[in-house]
């Protein structure tokens, strides 16, 4: 017979229920609360999350103890490093085209000028300082026209172009007239007579390629046409040329025609120019002249200045033999007729070819059983591979109208317009709407930038590095007359993107970061790393890339570094030791996300010197006052007023050590 049950039995077994219920009502809500990403409680989203400082910042001299990785638990027990400065002989130090080094590989076809990297023991481990009395660079476009002399301090070309007017030494800052040994009355004028035969004004003639490039006047004043140059030369008895080039403003790299392939892709300029640039164009059974032809899009223009033009009526002024000149001048026609470019002007030294636009209207140069092309299955792989005598092949059309590889707009609505390489779908992984989308993106990335660093746009940086440009659209976002990008396609990178950022009218070139820029220190103003370090990771050592950064950085110049968190700690744990003055800044979509931002300024410093600004004392005037102490000081001012530092640092105190 069953028991009856009791009603405060009932009542209590009831609440039991209830309660229950609610806990797992509770736990449920409070796990799906914490799956939502707001509910996370682990140590590093919590201290990521108090910490970081997510409110608009004036300026990007942080205080140096900003506390936003301070909760985060490193792997490492091991100490950040501190980086010495590096001897004063390696003020201008380009480590893969080292003066030294360079003369222990073969002179013939210009290899010894070519890059060769040092091995892994003799990379340098310090900070390369700046020469004493450097100063901030002056903003675009005087500095087309002005240089500090302490910035870059050869006289060389002064006395060696003295009449070709290259370079004037006027003070304490070097004057660029705007001359070439082929323009001596300026390149405007010069390039005004391009211009009556190349449609320069129109923007179908965007992307340039100025082969020995002296100190880039073209570029320079190709600028105000709305073409941007890609200029470059060796280091050689010129001294510092491209050093020139890039304190001018003027986009330029350490490069020569010799063994090695140009690091840009096939059919990526609009115009490709030398002008008394001493490369023989007729040796090598012509192969300078097929590598220019890989690199020159189908429609576009070859100009050659200078020996051996017009010979007949320069051969005495030259010093040259009549009969050598009109030799190199008839090879040259003869390649240029296999190649298919048709002659389209001369007239006084100057000579203009342009390049056929498709295959179908150069039948002669596929029947031609003395032509041979290229078998090669990319032509856009180039990285320190030799360069070869063949001709690179039209892509296929299908009219005798079309224009091989696409016919692209002018610009600049060829910026943000469907590049042919996208539109064909040749860009493996990319589609019009991934392209459409990763504009939106970096259009919304680089306006978050500008909230953080308000000056980007405003000249302060003029020569801005992209390390991982991708499809180029950082670039785009920030397209100005102010500035221009390098943009960097990294060669371990999955996908090749560099044609398509030259057919949006950018400039760009292949590098490894495991290696050294092609380029002198000190020449880029903001330096911009989307995921570079996530990509080396276990390729080659964080701290070279950081070091090689630093070297090619000016001082009170500017990075923003976009990675996943726990990258950016391990790296702002390497810049501690830098002379960087960094903070962490969360994404623009908010703490949840785990790509952060980690941006910094490089302290000002210099070889020996400390200084300190009085007021509105010119930078001329206080460079001048400058008193040599014989060490390195570091002259850091981690709290300023201002983004634009102007290079001034406080006092140091008796008591400071001098030899820090």
């Amino acid at each position: 017979m069953a028991m009856k049950m009791n009603p405060s039995d009932r009542t209590r077994s009831s609440v039991s229920i209830f309660i229950v219920i609610g806990l797992c009502c509770f736990f449920y809500i409070l796990g799906a609360w914490q799956r939502s990403g707001f509910g996370k409680g682990d140590s590093i989203a919590l201290a990521i999350t108090k910490q970081t400082d997510c409110s608009v910042l004036s300026n990007l001299n942080f205080e140096t103890h900003h506390g936003g990785d301070a909760g985060v638990i490193d792997d490492s027990d091991s100490k950040a490093p501190v980086f010495e400065p590096c001897d004063a002989r390696y003020t201008d130090y380009t480590p893969c085209q080292d003066q030294k080094r360079a003369m222990t590989f073969p002179r013939e076809n210009m290899n010894y000028r070519e890059r060769h990297c040092p091995p892994e023991e003799e990379k340098l481990h310090c900070l390369i300082p700046a020469p004493k009395g450097y100063v901030t660079p002056f903003p675009w476009p005087k500095s087309r026209d002005y240089v500090p002399y302490a910035n870059a301090p050869y006289k060389s070309l002064t006395v060696e172009k003295a009449v070709q007017n290259w370079i004037q030494y006027e003070g304490n800052v070097f004057r660029f007239p705007g001359g070439g040994t082929q323009f001596p009355q300026g390149a405007d004028t010069y390039i005004d007579q391009l211009a009556s035969v190349i449609p320069i004004e129109n923007g179908t003639v965007r992307t340039a390629l100025d082969t020995g490039c002296g100190v880039a006047s073209l570029g320079a004043y190709l600028w105000k046409r709305n073409v941007i140059a890609m200029s470059f030369a060796p280091r050689d008895s010129h001294e510092a040329q491209v050093q020139f080039a890039l304190e001018r403003g003027v986009p330029a790299v350490i490069g020569v025609l010799g063994t090695i392939k140009l690091p840009f892709p096939a059919r990526a300029f609009d115009m490709a120019h030398c002008s008394r640039c001493l490369i023989p164009w007729q040796g090598n059974d012509g192969m300078y002249m097929m590598e220019v032809d890989r690199v020159l899009r189908p429609g576009g223009y070859w100009v050659l200045s200078g020996p051996p033009i017009n010979w007949k009526n320069n051969y005495q002024s030259w010093q040259r033999a009549k009969e050598e000149l009109q030799e190199e001048q008839r090879k040259i026609e003869e390649m240029a007729k296999r190649l298919c470019w048709e002659k389209k002007h001369e007239k006084g030294e100057i000579a203009i070819w342009r390049k056929r636009v498709n295959a179908e209207s150069c039948r002669g140069r596929e029947d031609d059983s003395g032509a041979n092309i290229c078998e090669s299955k990319s032509a856009n792989d180039v990285w320190y591979k030799k360069m070869e005598v063949c001709m690179t092949p039209y892509p296929e059309v299908n009219n005798p109208d079309e224009v091989a590889g696409g016919e692209l707009k002018p610009f600049p609505e060829r910026l943000n317009a469907v590049p042919p390489r996208i539109a064909a779908g040749s860009v493996p992984g990319f589609s019009v709407e991934t392209y459409l989308d990763d504009n939106k993106l970096w259009q919304k990335h680089v306006k978050a930038y500008k909230k953080t660093n308000h000056i980007i746009d405003s000249g302060r940086y003029r020569n801005i590095m992209d390390m991982n440009a991708g499809l180029g659209s950082f670039a785009a976002a920030l397209e100005s007359p102010k500035l221009w990008v390098m943009n960097v396609v990294p060669t371990i990178a999955d996908k090749d993107t560099l044609g398509v950022i030259y057919e949006r009218g950018l400039i760009g070139i292949y590098h490894d970061w495991c290696e050294a820029f092609s380029t002198y220190p000190r020449t880029y103003d903001l330096i911009h790393a989307n995921g570079v370090f996530s990509l080396y990771k276990n390729k080659c050592n964080a701290e070279d890339i950081l070091l090689e950064m630093d070297r090619i950085l000016r001082p009170e110049g500017a990075v923003i570094i976009r990675d996943e968190v726990d990258v950016l700690i391990k790296v702002k744990k390497i810049v501690a030791g830098m002379r960087w003055t960094t903070k962490m800044v969360d994404h623009e979509d908010g703490p949840l996300v785990d790509e952060k931002i980690l941006v910094a300024v490089k302290q000002y410093w210099v070889e020996g010197v400390c200084r300190e600004h009085k007021g509105d004392e010119p930078a001329e005037e206080a460079a001048e006052s400058d008193q040599y102490t014989g060490g390195f000081l570091d002259c850091s001012c981690p709290i300023v007023d201002s983004i634009f530092l102007q290079g001034w640092c406080g006092k140091l105190s008796d008591n400071d050590d001098l030899g820090s």
